[in-house]
């Protein structure tokens, strides 16, 4: 027997759907007269969605969506999602819809499925691609099984246009990635460091920006265009960081397989100067190994001009290959390893550096939670004139990162990020220590 909505929230529903859908609910068998059962109120929802009435399907959809008894809960949401996204063009909304659902049940394969799709809708590739690893990690019956290969192949076309904004607090125990050292040594004696050489902490803001246009050339290829901004800013402005780039080139769909050729040109500023200019090119391969897993090649080269110091002014070139794998519905992660060839004017800036990288995620609830590490290792082609050694560097780097859906406001949700870092080198400007954390906000889906 279907259990009956408590009065109290029925009635706030009523109050909540008054006048229009009084009005049309008295015409439909007097139900207003009599407490509404959940299948009564579901019908009412789909008789207002049929005529139209979406503004009082949504309500009563709403009402239903916190009804204690979970089945009837998420029956509400998953119907209220596909209104949201099919009908009224608002697939974030429905996005947000879809986590709550997930947060309680994350083997439900078809709601992940779903998922995926407002994922594409939205313009988020990575992430619609991760919820079909997911979901396939979980084992879908058959007519899911359809849908998923249907969305996966949705996959090949591609949002017009879309923006990304982040934003939020950075405090940082070493802002400039500096020795904690009061001296330097070098082949004529130890030199005294100023204060701005040396470890400075502060507290900032972060902002980070996406945006993209996508032109369609053809059925398989699209031209597009990327620009991508970031900032952050501290009270004293000498450590301010700000970057842009720009992107433009085809991207070319073939089966399952996507290509990416770019042309990018690049611009960095540190304490209100100019920092670094770059221009080059990059290639970008992506490849499903299996239904769970994905393949990345990216492929990179570079002209740097660096406005600080010509000496410095280097070409190079980056290579990377990683693997992502869903182990489950909640859970997943990945492996990528890099190499970088920079070939600078003096030798003794040139270097060879190579990182590996692993990441886990594991969604808890209505948290998500990520762990990253990483090493990496660098050696410079030679001596720099005034330090006695070559440099040598390895580098260390543990964080983790949560996003908090439980205090969501709207589609936004708060995320909190700590990471650690340490550099250690043979030449001591090189040697540095940093604590930094990001405390924001980021889309709750």
């Amino acid at each position: 027997m279907i259990s009956r909505l408590p009065s109290a929230l029925y009635a706030l529903a009523l109050l909540m759907l008054a006048p229009p859908a009084i009005a049309f609910a008295q015409s439909s068998d007097d139900r207003v007269s009599r407490d509404l059962t959940p299948a009564e109120l579901f019908e009412l929802a789909n008789d207002s969605r049929m005529r139209g009435q979406f503004d009082v399907a949504e309500k009563v959809y709403r009402a239903l969506a916190e009804h204690p008894q979970i089945d009837l809960r998420t029956e509400a949401r998953f119907r209220l999602a596909l209104m949201l996204a099919d009908e009224l063009a608002r697939p974030a909304d429905a996005a947000v819809l879809l986590r709550m659902i997930l947060d309680e049940q994350p083997n439900v394969s078809r709601v992940r499925v779903e998922l995926a799709r407002m994922q594409v809708m939205l313009g988020n590739y990575e992430a619609a691609g991760r919820e079909l690893r997911a979901a396939q990690a979980v084992g879908v019956p058959a007519e899911v099984d359809r849908l998923l290969r249907f969305y996966t192949l949705a996959l090949e076309s591609r949002k017009s246009f879309g923006l990304n904004f982040q934003a939020g607090l950075a405090p940082d125990s070493n802002i400039n990635r500096a020795t904690t050292n009061d001296t330097l040594s070098t082949i004529i004696g130890d030199f005294d460091l100023s204060e701005d050489a040396r470890a400075t902490s502060g507290i900032g803001a972060f902002a980070r920006a996406q945006g993209f246009y996508r032109q369609k050339v053809g059925s398989k290829v699209d031209v597009l265009y990327r620009l991508n901004g970031q900032a952050r800013v501290y009270q004293d402005a000498d450590f301010n960081d700000y970057a842009m780039s720009a992107q433009v080139g085809p991207q070319i769909a073939s089966g399952l397989d996507q290509i990416t050729l770019s042309a990018v040109a690049s611009q960095r500023w540190f304490g209100g100067t100019p920092f670094l200019f770059s221009h080059g090119f990059s290639v970008n391969y992506r490849h499903p190994l299996d239904t769970r897993t994905r393949l990345a090649v990216d492929l990179s080269g570079n002209a740097v001009d660096d406005r600080l110091n010509d000496l410095r002014d280097n070409k190079r070139v980056d290579l990377a290959m990683g693997v992502d794998r869903a182990f489950s519905a909640r859970s997943g992660g990945g492996l990528r390893v890099s190499a970088v060839r920079q070939m600078a004017r003096d030798p003794g800036y040139s270097h060879v550096s190579g990182d590996v990288q692993a990441y886990l995620f594991r969604e808890l609830g209505s948290t998500t939670l990520v762990f990253d590490a990483s090493f990496g290792h660098l050696e410079a082609d030679r001596r720099l004139i005034l330090y006695p050694e070559e440099r040598i560097d390895n580098r260390f780097e543990v964080g983790i990162a949560g996003t908090l859906r439980s205090l969501r406001v709207g589609r936004f949700a708060p995320t909190i990020g700590v990471e650690w870092e340490k550099n250690i080198s043979t030449v001591g400007i090189f040697d540095y220590q940093r604590f930094n954390a990001e405390i924001g906000v980021s889309a709750a889906f």
